[in-house]
This record gives structure tokens, sequence and C-alpha cells, in this order.
């Protein structure tokens, strides 16, 4: 019998792709995921003896390898295909090392796409393990273990348990910290802006307005008295146009996705945090089951630095771009973007592996954030082959009493790339101008109005993930692989929360951040971090022995951790509370932020003489309709999200303002044009129409038509769902129902007690009686069942 080739991958949904490409010559099994690492209970490492690391199967695993060693020993060609990277690359090597698979079966093969044309062209063209991608990543998983555990004791003594160092995480907090910092430390500075509205001289002829640009030179104004000579130099003056500019504009698209602006565009557009990017584009690359089609490998892989895209896939959108949208629509030559210096080109951008599998036409097949995210790449690939979008940009240049005044706009003439995709920004668009009148050089106009207003100049905005992700790229911290994982790190360690879209330190991440700059200087130096990324990918090029780069960093580092324990001998760090905004109902202090079993919550500084706590909410935009308090996003203890005005208080017996106003719906910023109230919308994903929920406002908007769907009523949305009753009510009628039907319960016990030390014995006499005949009959009839049995068991015996 011929023995069948082996097919070793990481997940069972890969496995499934990968088998039905191979067919029956192969059998494709999963390894799910790493199968040995160092050890969890120890360091692992031999740092006094070459850094020798202690490999040990991973616990819980003992069926998988033991699965995988006997298919391995009954195959004649093991192909390790993991994914191709280092760490897809380490695995590779475990598998051929644990299962111990003799050098001459192994065959090592990676698929950047995984479409039957790649699958069995890769398995038809096999190399070698490539030990330098192998001694790269074991630098790396090395370096990590020895600074995460060696750095983590000496937290968990100084500080509190549970907390963690690392070389990306600690720099990642570093940056949150600082920019904290810039934000405390700015101090605002008073500038002033000046529009005028102007108008031609003959009437309706059109109107624009203005900004105040200067002399010759680009001017500031920095106070009210600057800004009112200008404006009464003026109005003395007559205005004249002294330029009229017209151009086209041109802008290109964006470059195709590679992972850290993946991550990003996913979390501007979808709010979708990174990890769960990734491992959503996991699954697209893996493979999704479509009608028709099978399972198919959506996507391209998805941990890439590198631009490049194949010259199979640039023709393939531009057939699609030509037949979908005209010719106009593609460029006159191909378009190919040049990556960073420091990209490694091992694989393509991310792209999608078949363009003509369009997301509309694929919808149905895949759950919503596949769907999303699938259109998301495919936009960016299909835009990043298109024409320029074209603008007709219009400048006019005003003057007046020696000042110049300068009005823009620009109107999309050819939507190019942008009847595909735009590009995500990380801050607001300006205010878009009106369309400006015709006018030509030499022309009078006539002021009619003057618009000054006073500014301040603002902080720098805190990072959000998509920002951070960035600085970190910029910064070359980290490798693609690495910036979902720091992110998620510094998020459930505490040391940075995530207050809307934006992250903001917290005391702990202070006062770790601290600790590390005074005693680990280069740990969390930017340009240390980043060089050590640089020697590694010098050891993934063969250019660099990896134990000799473990030794270089592991001397400076043994003497400032020894430096760092005898400077804080017997000392413990204290973290400060985290004061909010919030005022105690019960005792009136402001109450501060605590870390529990459950997350992070607000508690009284006054315990144990106060024992109040609440969830920490989130202000949301609007004003309360009832009493024009701040209304604030609630969850109940349901665990189902509401919104409810700041004054809506628990705590019986309190002194304080209270409200009851309560919804489920979501408020916006935007008030009733009508009205003035805040207005509301449905909650849940995509648009929703906002209403006004005032009823005497002629924009009111019934309930019955507010969008959405009604659920049939269940137990849970009686108790609260739909209904004007708050969640604290409606938890509250709970709470008291079970309390009288106990009470009822204990009544009734009570009642039924004595009327049955009444009643008199003979009819329980007469039961135990008819129980007894009841036996007897049954014991009967067994035994007249058991005879007849053994009757026709001796008669067939006889026969």
């Amino acid at each position: 019998m011929a023995k069948t080739n082996l097919v070793i991958v990481e997940s069972p949904a890969k496995a499934k792709t990968i088998g039905k490409y191979l067919g029956p010559g192969y059998e494709v099994k999963a390894s799910m995921g790493h199968v040995r690492d160092l050890p969890k209970s120890k360091l692992g490492v031999d740092v006094e003896h070459g850094f020798e690391p202690d490999y040990q199967p991973i616990k819980g695993k003992e069926e998988v390898i033991s699965d995988l060693k006997k298919a391995a020993k009954g195959s004649e060609k093991v192909f390790l295909a993991t994914d191709p990277d280092r760490e897809g690359e380490a695995i590779s090597w475990h598998l051929k090392e644990l299962l111990n698979i003799p050098d001459d079966k192994t065959y090592r093969v990676t698929f950047n796409e995984i479409t039957k044309k790649v699958v069995n062209e890769s398995i038809a063209a096999p190399r070698a393990i490539d030990q330098d991608l192998v001694d790269a990543q074991q630098a790396r998983r090395i370096l990590d273990r020895i600074v995460g555990y060696e750095l983590s004791p000496l937290l968990w003594k100084k500080i509190r348990r549970g907390l963690s160092a690392g070389r990306v995480q600690s720099v990642a907090t570093r940056l949150v910290c600082e920019r904290e910092e810039e934000i405390r430390a700015f101090q605002p500075q008073e500038y002033w802006s000046l529009d005028v509205d102007l108008s031609r001289i003959a009437p309706n002829m059109g109107a624009f307005t203005a900004a105040f640009y200067g002399r010759e030179k680009k001017q500031e104004l920095h106070s009210e008295a600057e800004v009112q000579a200008v404006v009464d130099a003026v109005k003395a003056a007559p205005f004249t146009v002294t330029g009229v500019k017209r151009q086209d504009k041109t802008r290109s698209p964006a470059p195709p996705f590679i992972t850290s602006t993946l991550q990003q565009e996913a979390s501007r557009k979808l709010n979708m945090p990174p990890r769960r990017t990734m491992a959503v584009a996991q699954q697209l690359y893996e493979g999704v089951d479509i009608q028709g089609e099978g399972t198919v490998g959506l996507i391209t892989y998805m941990r890439t630095d590198s631009l490049r895209l194949s010259e199979e896939a640039l023709a393939a959108a531009k057939d699609m771009i030509v037949s979908r949208y005209g010719k106009e629509y593609y460029p006159e030559k191909t378009r190919h973007f040049k990556a960073k210096s420091n990209a490694q080109d091992a694989h393509e951008a991310i792209r999608p592996s078949d363009v003509r599998l369009t997301p509309e036409d694929i919808k149905k097949d895949l759950t919503s954030e596949q769907y999303r995210l699938y259109k998301l790449i495919w936009s960016r690939f299909l835009a990043c082959q298109m024409a320029n979008a074209v603008y007709d940009s219009v400048s006019i240049e005003v003057e007046s009493a020696g000042y110049r005044f300068r009005a823009n706009h620009s109107s999309l003439k050819f939507s190019g790339f942008t009847a595909v995709y735009v590009e995500g920004k990380d801050e607001e668009d300006e205010v878009k101008q009106s369309p400006l009148p015709d006018l030509k050089e030499g022309e009078g106009l006539k002021l009619t109005g003057t618009k000054p207003e006073q500014h301040f100049t603002q902080p720098p905005s805190r990072y959000t993930e998509a920002t951070l992700i960035k600085a970190l790229e910029e910064k070359g911290i980290g490798r693609p692989s690495t910036y979902a994982p720091t992110i998620s790190t510094i998020l459930d360690r505490e040391y940075v929360v995530k207050e809307g879209k934006y992250l903001r330190t917290t005391p702990l991440g202070e006062v770790v951040t601290g600790l590390m700059k005074d005693k680990f200087p280069d740990i969390v130096d930017t340009t240390f971090t980043a060089k050590m990324e640089e020697r590694l990918d010098q050891v993934e090029e063969g250019k660099e022995n990896w134990k000799n780069l473990l030794g270089s960093f592991y001397g400076d580092f043994e003497q400032e951790l020894h430096q760092a324990e005898q400077d804080l001998d017997g000392e413990r760090i204290k973290i400060p509370d985290e004061v909010s905004d919030e005022i105690c109902p019960v005792c009136g202090r402001q109450l501060v932020v605590k870390s529990g079993r459950f997350g992070r919550f607000l508690a009284c500084p006054g315990y144990p003489e106060c024992t109040f706590t609440q969830p920490i909410v989130v202000e949301m935009p609007g004003k309360c309709p009832k009493c024009g308090g701040r209304i604030l996003k609630k969850t109940s203890k349901r665990g189902y999200t509401y919104y409810g005005c700041e004054f809506n208080v628990v705590k019986e017996g309190s002194k304080a303002k209270q409200c009851d106003f309560m919804t489920w719906d979501v408020p916006v910023k935007d008030n009733c044009p009508e009205c003035g109230w805040t207005m509301f919308k449905k909650s849940g994903r995509g648009f929703k129409k906002p209403f006004c929920i005032n009823p005497d406002c002629g924009n009111f908007t019934p309930e019955d038509k507010r969008g959405g769907y009604k659920k049939k009523p269940t137990a849970e949305t009686k108790e609260g769902g739909e209904t004007a009753e708050t969640a604290e009510k409606a938890e509250k009628k709970t709470v008291k129902k079970a309390a009288a039907k106990k009470t009822t319960a204990k009544k009734t016990a009570a009642e039924k007690a004595p009327a049955e030390k009444k009643t008199t014995k003979k009819p329980a006499a007469k039961k135990t009686a008819a129980a007894k005949k009841t036996a007897a009959a049954k014991t009967t009839a067994k035994k007249t069942t058991t005879k007849k049995a053994a009757a026709k068991k001796t008669a067939g015996e006889e026969a």
C-alpha cells in the first residue's frame, strides 16, 4: 500500500482549505498553533551557558502531538506548511524536532495566499527550514522572556502583583505617558481669526466669505485690539479682487494595505481593535466556505510590511477596473509602490486572492466582521490601481487697506479612485467652503459683514489605537506581528485605558513607566528598542549570531537589575488614587477609580465609613431632556447598555438631586432644529436616522416610527427592555418580586403547618394499606411472569 504525504498546518480551517486543493494523496493535519515553548513556571533559559532554551511540549496538547507523531511516522514525506513568517518558521522547526522527523522526509512550504494554484505550486517547490529565520525568532522569544521574567518579579515586590514589563509594551506605555505629560504641560495661546462677508456690487450676483491672510506675508492676529485695527481699516476702504486662480488638482490613491495600515484603517473606519482585526484577517486568509466555490482563502497573508503586488494581481485589477468602471478609470501606467527602507520584502501587500470575488457577491457567506474587513481590503486594493481623482480648484485673493483676504473652493471633477475608496483620517476635516462666484481680477466688491473670532491653541491629541500603531511603526519599534498583542497587553495590565477612541495613561501606568525610565532607561528607550529590532533583522539575514546578540544585551541588563534591587531595597512604591469628576451621592467626596476582579470601577475614598461604589460611566453628547444634566452611558446588572441622566441616583434616601430619565436609544451630538432638544438614534451597527423625542415638538417621531424592528417581548424585555422604566427600577422590581415570592412561600408554609397537624392519622393509615396492597399485587404479578418465562425456557430446551 502506497504511503500518503502528510501536510501540517496550524489551524483546522487552514487544513480544510488546503486539503480540498491537494486531493487524496495528501493527509492534512493541524498542530493547533505552537506545540512546544519555554515553560511558564520558570525562566527556562540557561543564561550562564550560552542562553540554551529549555523547550517543553505545551500542556494539554499531548493528544495532538501523539496523533502528529503517528501520522508523520507512517508518511512518505512531511510538508511543514505553517505561516510564512519568523513565527511560522519557528513552529515548523519545533514540529520537526518534537516529532523526530528525519531531514530527508522534511519539506518546508509556505503560501502567500491559499488558492489552488499557489498551494500546488508551493507543494511542487519545497525548501529546507530556514535556520536564520528560526534563530531570529528564538532570539526575540528569549529576549522577551528574560526581560519579562526578570523585571516582573521586581514590579510585583515594589508596586503590586500581576504587573509585567517588556521591550515593546514598556515603550508603547511610555509613548502614551509622555503624550499625557505634554497635554498637562500645555499652555494655551490666544489667537484670532477674521472672516469678511463680501458680495459683488450688482445685487444678487453672488456672495462669499474670505479669510484674513496678512500683508505681504501671512500674519497672525494675537489679540482683539489687533483684529479691531484691521476691521476699522477695511471698513473705511474698498475691496478689490487682486487675483483669481483656477486649476485642476489631482489626488493619488493610498497604497495597498500592510499590517500596520490595515490595523489603523480598521480602527478608524470599522472601530475594530487591532487584535480583532488580525483574528478576522486570519479567518479570511485561511479560508471561508463560499457557496458554489467551496472553501476559499480570500486574502493574501496579513503579516507583511511590503507594498509589492504580483503581476498577476495587477493584471486582474486592471481587467476589473476597465470592465466595471471604464478605461478612463485606469491610469496610463500600472502603479507600483515603494516600501520603506527597513521593510522585509518577503510577502506581497495584503490584497484579495481573487479580485473577481466582490464583497457584494459573497456577503451572504461571510459574518458581518468578515464582510466589513474583506470589503475594506478589496476596495483599498482596487483603488490603489485606479486613476487619480481630479478636483476643480479656485483661489481668490482680495485686498483692502493693504490687507489681503483669501477664499478657496474645490469641487470634484473626476472621481477616479474615490469612486471605490477614500482613506480615513485621524482628525476631523476642516469645514468646506461654499462655491465661489465667477469673479474677475480688478473687480470691486462690497463688504457686508465681519466675523472676528477668538481661539486658543489646543494641546496635542491623545493617541488612538491607530495613531499609536503609526507612531510605533515610524519609530521602528516592534514588527507587524507585535502591534496588536502589545496594545492588548497594556490595556489588560491597566497601564492604559480606552476612553471613547482615545488611549489615556493611568496612575499605575505612570508609576511603572517612571520606575522603568529611572532604573532601566535602555528598555524604554525608543532608539535602543528600534536598534534591537534592526539587530534581530540582521540575525534573520544571517549577518549576526543570535546568542551573541543575547549576550551583549544581558550583561548591561543584569547590572541594571541588581542596581535597581539595591536602590529599592525595602521600599514599596504607592500608586496614587485616580480621582474622577464624579461626586459620591452619599457623603459628597470625589469618587476615585479602583480595580477589582471584574475590572475598574468608581468607589468612595471614605471607605469603610462610606461604602458607595458605582460602575465607570462614559459621558455622551447632548443634555438630559428632563433636567439638563449630563447623559451617561451605563451598564445594567444584566449587562445591557442604556443611557441615563447623571442625577439618576440609585441609593435611596440620598439628598442629591434626582432625575429618572433613562433610554435604550443612543444620544447624538445634533440637537433638534425645531425645539433644540438632544436627538437620539436606535442602537446597533450601520446608519440610524436621528429622531426627536419631544412630544410637544413638530419634529417629534413616535416610538413605532423610529426605525429598527420590535422583538417579541421576552421575560428579560418585559422586566425593563421596552417600557419607560429605568434599568435600575426594573432590576429593583425583579428583586422585590423575588422577595415577595419568598415571603409568600414562608407564609403559605406557616399556614399549612397547623392544618397538617390537625389532620387525623386515619387517611394516612388508609394510604399505607393501599400502598401495601399495590406492592403485594406487583410482587405477585412479577412472580407469575417469572414462572411463565421459566416454563417457556424448559419447553424450549426439551424441544
